[in-house]
C-alpha cells in the first residue's frame, strides 16, 4: 500500500529546485534582497509558531534576531569559530534565552504579553548600542566571514544565496514534521481553547513555553545567517521596529497558514525593493497597500485564497441545490396525483 505525498510537503519539494536556479541572472544586490527573503522567512516561520499556532502575542522576535546575529558575529569575528559551529550556538542560545523569558511569559496573556516581550526587544537593543566591549556599540562589528564547506567557497553571493537556501529547506522541513506531530497538535489544541485541551490531559504551560522556545530559537536561526550575509552589523536592525514588521510580516501571509511567512516575508521586504521604481513614492504606495491588505483581508494575503475556495465551494453546493430541484418535484407529482 503506498501513501501519498502530503501536498505540503510536496510543494516545498517542488519550490527548492526552481529557487535554486532561478536567481542566478541576478546581480548582487538582487541576491541579497532573495537570500534576505529567505532569512526573515526563517525568523518569520518561527513568529508564526508562536503567534499563529500557539496564540502568543510576542514582540521579542527582532530581539532574538538581534541575539542571533551577535552571538554568531562575536564568535566568527572574534573567538574565530566557523559558521557551522556558530549557527549552532546562536539558535541555542535563542531557544534558553526564549525559555527564561517565557517563564514570567506564562504569567500574563494577549497583550500583556506584548508588553513583556516589548520590554525585552527595548533591553536587547540598549545592550546591543551601549555594550561596546562585546557588541561594538554604534560602530557594530564589521568583516562577519562566510564560510568555506567541503572546500566550496560561499563569499560569492549566488553561493552563499544558495547556502541560506539549503538551510532554509532544512528548517522548513523541521517546521512541517513539528507540526504535524502530537506538539504541533497540542499547539493548536491550546490556540483554541486551552480549558479543553487542559481537560485532555495536554500541559498548558509546558506546551506554552516549548512553543516560546522554538519560535525564539527560529529567530536566532535567522539572525545567524542574517550577520555574514550583510557581513556587517550595528543595533539599528533590531530596534523595536524589527519585531513590528516581523509581526507584520506574520499577519499578512497569514498567521497560522504554513507558508504564510514565506508570502509575508516577500510581502514585507521584497515588496519595498520592487516599489522603489516609483521614485519617492513608494512609501506611501506600500502604505497604502498595507491598508487595503488589512481592510480587504484581515486574515492575510492567503486567506484571500482561503475566501475564494469557500465562495467556490458554496457557489457549487448552491447550483447542485437547485440542480437537485426539479428532478425532487418530478418525482413528488405521480405521487401526489395518485392519492388525490
Amino acid at each position: 500500500m503506498t501513501r501519498k505525498l502530503n501536498p505540503t510537503l510536496l510543494i516545498v519539494l517542488l519550490a527548492f529546485p526552481i529557487l535554486w536556479f532561478a536567481p542566478a541572472g541576478l546581480k548582487s544586490y538582487g541576491l541579497y534582497v532573495v537570500a534576505l527573503w529567505l532569512v526573515m522567512s526563517i525568523a518569520a516561520m518561527g513568529l508564526n509558531l508562536t503567534l499563529g499556532y500557539a496564540g502568543l502575542t510576542s514582540l521579542a522576535q527582532g530581539a532574538f534576531l538581534g541575539i542571533g546575529a551577535y552571538a554568531t558575529a562575536i564568535l566568527t569575528v572574534k573567538a574565530g569559530w566557523s559558521l557551522p559551529a556558530s549557527f549552532l550556538v546562536s539558535t541555542g542560545l535563542s531557544f534558553a534565552v526564549g525559555i527564561v523569558l517565557g517563564f514570567p511569559a506564562l504569567r500574563v496573556k494577549h497583550h500583556y504579553l506584548a508588553f513583556v516581550t516589548l520590554a525585552f526587544s527595548v533591553v536587547v537593543f540598549l545592550v546591543a548600542r551601549n555594550e561596546e566591549w562585546l557588541t561594538g556599540g554604534v560602530f557594530g562589528l564589521a568583516n562577519i566571514p562566510r564560510p568555506v564547506l567541503f572546500g566550496i567557497d560561499l563569499g560569492g553571493g549566488l553561493a552563499f544565496y544558495r547556502f541560506v537556501l539549503c538551510v532554509t529547506l532544512v528548517l522548513t522541513l523541521v517546521m512541517w514534521w513539528l507540526l504535524h506531530s502530537p506538539w504541533g497538535r497540542a499547539f493548536l489544541a491550546i490556540r483554541e481553547n486551552a480549558l479543553r485541551a487542559a481537560s485532555l490531559g495536554i500541559d498548558i504551560r509546558a506546551y506554552t513555553l516549548l512553543a516560546f522556545a522554538i519560535g525564539s530559537a527560529f529567530g536566532g536561526a535567522a539572525g545567524s545567517l542574517y550577520a555574514p550575509l550583510v557581513e556587517f552589523i550595528d543595533p539599528a536592525p533590531f530596534a523595536l521596529s524589527a519585531s513590528f514588521v516581523l509581526l507584520l510580516t506574520v499577519v499578512a501571509g497569514g498567521a497560522g497558514s504554513f507558508f504564510g511567512p514565506f508570502v509575508g516575508a516577500f510581502f514585507s521586504y521584497m515588496l519595498p525593493e520592487l516599489l522603489r521604481a516609483t521614485g519617492g513614492w513608494y512609501l506611501i504606495i506600500y502604505a497604502a497597500v498595507v491598508l487595503v491588505l488589512v481592510m480587504v483581508s484581515p486574515t492575510g494575503l492567503l486567506g484571500l485564497i482561503d475566501r475564494w475556495r469557500d465562495h467556490r465551494s458554496q457557489r457549487r453546493a448552491a447550483t447542485i441545490r437547485a440542480a437537485a430541484r426539479p428532478t425532487l418535484g418530478a418525482r413528488q407529482g405521480p405521487q401526489q396525483g395518485s392519492a388525490s
